[in-house]
């Protein structure tokens, strides 16, 4: 990937679509395109056909997505499986028919099945019965890695997919109601301690298990495979290990200075009860995450404080 190739980056205002920005600007690529979701609506298929048309990209990076946490996911269903298909079936195909040199799709580790075995690996897929509460989601991004290993067979395209694990930092969500766990957690026990709260409500059981990858490692890992990685079979990206709940919660309780309680509240979703991933496949190509968790937590709830400075 030569440094003066055009590059698009489908999501940059997101979490992963910003990382990604500020990874390949880091590392010397200054011909980046991107469009915001007024100026480009990427569940439109003409719009998409005709951004392509007009800027050719020799490169492109799919991160954009509807995303959100447990709750979000099971109320908003047919918004996640619809944006998502509509969003990846666009500009895969787009990319194909303006013979994109390569194409990474991002995709999530919410599309093994729930009970699949640990730690998760590739070959996983479509073994079982996924989550019910995220199905809509995973089923989209299922979708998502199967339409570029149909393209890739059918045309001979280099598109490849890579599954992060659950992702945090710089300009993550941080709404309550449909954040996942990490910035929820960050920002409850922020109040709380502003508020000198007694304690802090954490919602479903705290037994469920998790692993939590940086967003900038995961940044790295996709510019490293779209340099480095062309191969049919899709990649898990994390860290290869994994906390529960209750121990996250009280890592980011102690980072933040809270000193009040905790409280489960075991009426919310608990979700899958363990999904680490198996990252031997990236790790075999070279590839291994820096950034460790309580390291990334105390740098994101400082992004976090410095934000509501800004406001």
């Amino acid at each position: 990937m030569e440094l003066n190739a055009k590059i698009y980056i489908a999501g940059h205002n997101g979490m992963v679509g910003s990382a990604l920005y500020r990874c390949l600007t880091s590392q010397g690529y200054k011909n980046i395109i991107v469009r915001s979701s007024k100026e480009l609506d990427l569940t439109r298929q003409v719009e998409v056909e005709k951004f392509f048309a007009i800027e050719k990209p020799a490169y492109v990076f799919l991160a954009a997505a509807k995303v959100g946490g447990i709750q979000a996911n099971n109320v908003y269903r047919a918004d996640f499986i619809y944006q998502n298909l509509m969003i990846e079936s666009n500009v895969i195909h787009a990319a194909y028919e303006n013979k994109v040199i390569k194409l990474l799709f991002l995709g999530s580790t919410c599309i093994y099945p729930k009970m699949a075995p640990q730690p998760l690996k590739e070959d996983y897929l479509l073994s079982g019965f996924l989550e019910s509460s995220n199905e809509p989601y995973a089923i989209a991004k299922i979708a998502g890695i199967k339409m570029c290993e149909a393209y890739r067979s059918q045309y001979a395209v280099d598109f490849i997919s890579a599954m992060p694990t659950n992702l945090y930092g710089p300009n993550d969500n941080y709404d309550l109601n449909n954040s996942h766990v990490l910035p929820a957690l960050i920002r409850k026990f922020h109040e709380a301690k502003v508020a000198q709260k007694e304690e802090v409500v954490v919602w479903g059981t705290g037994t469920p298990m998790r692993e939590f990858l940086h967003v900038d490692d995961l940044a790295d890992a996709c510019v490293f495979l779209m340099k480095e990685y062309s191969c049919g079979d899709f990649v898990n990206v994390g860290t290869g290990t994994d906390i529960t709940i209750k121990d996250l919660a009280l890592l980011i309780k102690k980072i933040v200075g809270f000193e009040g309680n905790l409280r489960f509240d075991t009426s919310k979703l608990d979700g899958t009860p363990k999904k680490l991933t198996d990252v031997s496949r990236i790790h075999g190509l070279g590839w291994a995450h820096n950034i460790e968790l309580e390291v990334g937590v105390r740098r994101t709830y400082q992004q976090y404080k410095d934000s509501l400075v800004e406001l």
